[in-house]
C-alpha cells in the first residue's frame, strides 16, 4: 500500500515508510565494506590504507550532495505541504541543477590538486601513489556521486522510498560485481575498485535523473525552472548540519589516521579503515530512518499540523531507543568475525582492530538520538541549530577527544574518543529538543 507524507503515521506505518531508506542506507555501507574487502584481500594491506588515508578527503567533495539533499528535500517537502506543488517541481530541479554545477567544479579542483593533498596527508612512495590513483579516478565521477547522494532523500521526498531502495541495490551489485572482476580476478588493484565505485554512482546518480526527466506518477518531476538565490539560501542552511557532519567527519577521520600514523604506524590505518567501514553500515540505520522521516515531519511542520509532529517525535525517540540498544550489543559481539574478514591474513592487525572495534561500538548508545535529532531540525528548517548538533558530535569534541583521552588512556583513549563526543553531545541535543518544543509546537 501507498504512503502519503500527509497521512497519520502509527509505529507500524512509520517503520514501513523509513524501511526503504534504512536499507538503503545499509546496503550503501554494504557495498562499501566489499570494497575493502576485495582490496585487503587482494592487494595488500598497503592499498587498503592508502584508500582509507585519501577517502575522508573525497568524502569532503561529496558532502556537497547531501547538504543539497537533506536541505532540499526540506524546502521542497514543506512547500508541498503548503499546497504549492507547481513551486515544489521548480525549486526541486533548480536545486538538482545546481548540485550539477557543483560537481562540475569540483572535479576539476579535484583533480588539480589530488597529488599535493595525497602528500599532505601522509602519503609517501607506494602509498602515495596508490592514493593519487584512486582518488583521481573517482573525482571523474563526482558529479553522478552527489546526484546519488541528493536522490536518496528526493525519491523519498517524492514518496518512493522503494524505488530509491531498489537503484542502490543495483547501484551496489555494480559495485560488487565490479570488485570481483577488477580487483578479485583481474589483478587491478585500487584503480579496479575505484572504476567499480564510478560505476555504481553512474546508477544511482543518472538514473533517477532520467527518471525524474521523464513523465512518471510521483509528485515531482523536473521542470523549467529560474535562478532562486532565496531557496538556495534555504536548502545550504537547512542541509549545513549534513554537510558540516561530513566535513567534519572527513576532518576528524584525518586526525584519528594522523594520530595512529605517529602513535602504531601503517596498522592504527588500516585498523581504523576497517572500524569506518562496518561503523558505516551501524550508522545506516541511525541515517536511513532519519532521512526516511526528515520530509515527513517537513511537510507535517508544513501543514501547521502540531498533533502529528508531537507523535512523529515520540515515536523516533522510541525507536531510537531500540536501535541504539540492540546495535551496541550487535557491534560488540560481531567485532571479531567482522574484523577477520579484512584484516584475519595478519593475528597482530586483528587482534588491535577486534579491541578498537569494541571499545568504539559504545557510541552507538548515543549516537542515533544525536542523528536524528540533527535531521529533526533539519526538517524544521533550522538549520542553525542542525549544524550545532553536527559541529559538536563530528568536530569540536571528537578532535578535543582524539588529543586529550590519548593522553591518559594512550591507544584506549582514540577508540574512545567517538564516546566521548557523542555522549557529550546527547546533553545538548537533549536541550534544543526541550527548549524548542514551544516554538515548534510539539510540546
Amino acid at each position: 500500500m501507498h504512503i502519503h507524507l500527509s497521512e497519520h503515521f502509527t509505529y507500524q506505518k512509520l517503520l514501513r515508510f523509513t524501511f526503504p531508506t534504512i536499507v538503503m542506507l545499509i546496503f550503501t555501507s554494504i557495498y562499501g565494506v566489499v570494497d575493502g574487502v576485495f582490496v585487503s584481500n587482494f592487494a595488500g594491506k598497503t592499498a587498503f590504507a592508502a584508500v582509507n588515508l585519501i577517502m575522508p578527503a573525497l568524502m569532503i567533495f561529496a558532502a556537497v550532495g547531501f547538504m543539497l539533499g537533506t536541505g532540499g528535500s526540506a524546502v521542497v517537502a514543506r512547500t508541498m505541504g503548503e499546497g504549492d506543488l507547481s513551486r515544489a517541481n521548480r525549486c526541486f530541479s533548480f536545486i538538482i541543477c545546481v548540485g550539477i554545477v557543483a560537481g562540475a567544479v569540483l572535479t576539476l579542483v579535484g583533480l588539480v590538486i589530488m597529488e599535493p593533498l595525497c602528500a599532505a596527508l601522509g602519503a609517501a612512495g607506494e602509498m602515495l601513489d596508490l592514493a593519487v590513483r584512486y582518488g583521481r579516478v573517482l573525482t571523474f565521477a563526482l558529479v553522478p556521486f552527489i546526484l546519488q547522494n541528493m536522490f536518496q532523500s528526493f525519491l523519498v521526498a517524492a514518496e518512493r522510498p522503494k524505488l530509491g531502495l531498489w537503484l542502490t541495490v543495483a547501484a551496489g551489485l555494480t559495485n560488487m560485481l565490479g570488485d570481483w572482476l577488477l580487483v578479485g580476478v583481474l589483478p587491478w588493484g585500487v584503480t579496479g575498485a575505484a572504476v567499480a565505485t564510478v560505476a555504481s554512482s553512474l546508477v544511482g546518480g543518472v538514473v533517477p535523473l532520467v527518471y525524474f526527466l521523464l513523465p512518471n506518477k510521483t509528485p515531482l518531476r523536473l521542470v523549467r525552472f529560474r535562478f532562486e538565490g532565496r531557496v538556495l539560501a534555504q536548502t545550504c542552511s537547512n542541509g549545513s548540519s549534513e554537510m558540516m557532519g561530513n566535513l567534519s567527519t572527513s576532518l576528524v577521520s584525518i586526525l584519528y589516521n594522523f594520530q595512529l600514523m605517529r602513535l602504531i604506524g601503517e596498522d592504527g590505518v588500516a585498523a581504523f579503515g576497517v572500524i569506518m567501514y562496518v561503523n558505516f553500515i551501524f550508522i545506516g540505520v541511525f541515517m536511513g530512518y532519519s532521512i526516511g522521516a526528515g520530509p515527513v515531519v517537513s511537510y507535517h511542520y508544513g501543514a501547521e499540523n502540531s498533533e502529528e509532529l508531537r507523535s512523529l517525535l515520540r515515536k523516533s525517540l522510541l525507536l531510537m531507543f531500540l536501535f541504539c540498544a540492540g546495535l551496541t550489543a550487535a557491534a560488540v559481539g560481531l567485532a571479531e568475525p567482522l574484523s577477520r574478514a579484512f584484516v584475519g591474513y595478519d593475528p597482530d592487525l586483528l587482534t588491535l582492530t577486534i579491541r578498537g572495534f569494541r571499545l568504539y561500538s559504545l557510541s552507538f548508545l548515543a549516537m542515533g538520538f544525536n542523528i536524528f535529532g540533527s535531521a529533526f531540525f533539519t526538517a524544521l528548517s533550522n538549520g542553525v541549530l542542525s549544524a550545532a548538533i553536527a559541529f559538536l558530535r563530528t568536530l569540536l569534541f571528537q578532535t578535543a577527544a582524539i588529543f586529550v583521552l590519548p593522553l591518559f588512556l594512550e591507544l584506549d583513549g582514540i577508540w574512545l574518543a567517538v564516546t566521548a563526543a557523542e555522549l557529550l553531545t546527547l546533553a545538548v541535543t537533549a536541550l534544543f529538543l526541550v527548549t524548542q518544543r514551544e516554538r515548534y509546537g510539539y510540546a
